[in-house]
């Protein structure tokens, strides 16, 4: 018999100083077996780093058709493509091709990840974007993590302050973009 998903629960206090968003979130998000709990929390980030009106979770592992999260429109058009971990180049391309614009969130050196696609096509690849953590900084939320998990999350000045159950953490947000030949 397959295992099923863990469900996890997060009571969200978002303030992104940076972006004019503020909003308390409560959101069940859930772990697939074979999804490690590193990636569970850069979704969660990638959704609060992101979050706007018509976004949410894709089907996650079981739906290779779309990202991990995606933002829609009222008429149902993809109008953000966010991938979490080492996606493609033909993913991104298509992902670009399909939103208005695509981002990329990775607890993975991002330099290498760019490398990886250099030369390969990837639609407006110059407007894409990929966002890193400092090192240890997944690692240490994934340590504060509970099956239900009180957090409270800001970003200001590009920097974001995460609390997790009580464990403070902190991380500048890494922003890297593609060079226009990649």
């Amino acid at each position: 018999m397959a295992l099923g998903a863990t469900m996890y629960t997060f009571d969200v206090q978002l303030a992104d100083v940076d972006r004019g968003v503020y909003d308390d979130l409560t959101l069940r998000v859930a772990r697939h077996p074979s999804e490690t709990d590193a990636n569970m929390i850069m979704r969660l980030l990638a959704y609060c780093l992101e979050f706007e009106e018509g976004i949410a979770f894709s089907e996650g592992i079981s739906s290779t058709d779309e990202p991990a999260v995606l933002v829609r429109d009222l008429t149902g058009r993809v109008t953000a493509w966010i991938e979490v971990g080492a996606p493609d180049a033909e993913r991104l391309h298509f992902g670009s091709k399909l939103a208005d614009r695509a981002v990329v969130y990775t607890q993975r050196d991002p330099e290498k990840l760019m490398v990886a696609w250099a030369g390969k096509r990837i639609h407006r690849a110059e407007e894409l974007l990929v966002r890193a953590f400092d090192a240890g900084f997944v690692d240490d939320a994934v340590a504060a993590l509970a099956r239900r998990n009180t957090v409270s999350l800001s970003v200001t000045e590009g920097q974001l302050y995460l609390e997790i159950n009580g464990t403070h953490l902190s991380s500048a947000v890494h922003d890297h973009r593609l060079d226009a030949g990649s």
